[in-house]
């Protein structure tokens, strides 16, 4: 596993390359694709400790595997970020970051100018959990101010836009969601970590959908 502290110092393109490399001991020189679903143990007291939490490894694909925690560990580098989890889909990830932030009663903002999927996460399907989903111009920052003026627990923006590349100052929203204990999801499709940095600008959670520009 490439070393945390050494890979922090790197540039991005090394952490391109070599962020997160976790080399099998057949050392070889592309990262090997795990196409397996278990893992052997050498005892059942092992397996029960790993099960349990109790020893870190990798128990079973659905949670992680080599191949996709070394893809974790590259893009938490990039963004700056403590960690970080793939799903099978980006709206897989839009989903999941906000359902785990709300609850029913809760509320939800989100700008207007969004991937249509996302669009449908938002004003379609977390109000059928009972989540109340307000809708804004996210250029627009005196609508996220009165948006903001009441208890709210997520907010979620995706900027640039996709399509309409609709640009939103994450710094500015991040501090008036924080003054209502909300947590800020971004969706950074467009941009990347190469270009921008959402969490040094106040967002709490970053996501995307790897098909777009982080796969070229």
């Amino acid at each position: 596993m490439a070393d945390d502290n050494a890979a922090n110092k790197w540039r991005p393109a090394t952490n391109l390359v070599r962020g997160g490399t976790n080399r099998s001991n057949f050392a070889e020189t592309s990262e090997g694709i795990f196409m397996t679903s278990g893992y052997i143990y050498d005892t059942a007291e092992q397996a029960q400790r790993a099960f349990q939490g109790e020893e870190e490894r990798f128990i079973y694909s659905r949670f992680s595997n080599p191949t996709v925690g070394m893809f974790e560990s590259r893009m938490a580098l990039l963004e700056g970020a403590a960690t970080g989890r793939a799903t099978s889909t980006g709206m897989a990830a839009v989903n999941a970051a906000i359902a785990s932030s709300v609850r029913s009663g809760d509320r939800l903002v989100a700008s207007k100018a969004l991937f249509g999927s996302c669009d449908y996460i938002c004003r379609d399907l977390m109000p059928r959990y009972g989540v109340q989903s307000t809708m804004v111009d996210g250029t627009n920052l005196a609508e996220w101010e009165a948006a903001l003026s009441e208890p709210t627990a997520v907010v979620f923006m995706e900027t640039p836009s996709n399509p309409q590349m609709d640009i939103i100052d994450i710094k500015a929203v991040s501090e008036l969601a924080h003054k209502v204990g909300a947590r800020v999801i971004i969706d950074n499709v467009f941009a990347t970590p190469i270009l921008q940095k959402p969490l040094e600008l106040g967002a709490d959670v970053v996501v995307y959908s790897a098909t777009k520009h982080i796969d070229g």
